[in-house]
């Protein structure tokens, strides 16, 4: 298992919509994203803040991503 390094939230939407992803809504600080396909995932974007291993798992499953398939889309 590949270890991700520290990423903040406005990275990993940027790499997500790399991989088909699109921003649907935002709720305050929370961007709700969808892929074409129906899988869809919540990115928290605080500003100085970056994104927890816990968190970045979980975002991960709701995707369906590897860590190998997202590290190449870093």
């Amino acid at each position: 298992m590949t270890k991700l390094s520290s990423l903040t939230g406005k990275k990993v939407i940027k790499a997500l919509r790399k991989a088909g992803f699109e921003i649907m809504r935002v709720k305050g600080s929370h961007h709700f994203l969808r892929h074409a396909d129906g899988r869809t995932t919540v990115v928290p974007v605080h500003a100085g803040e970056t994104i927890g291993p816990g968190l970045m798992s979980k975002i991960l499953r709701d995707c369906e991503l590897a860590r190998a398939e997202f590290q190449a889309l870093l």
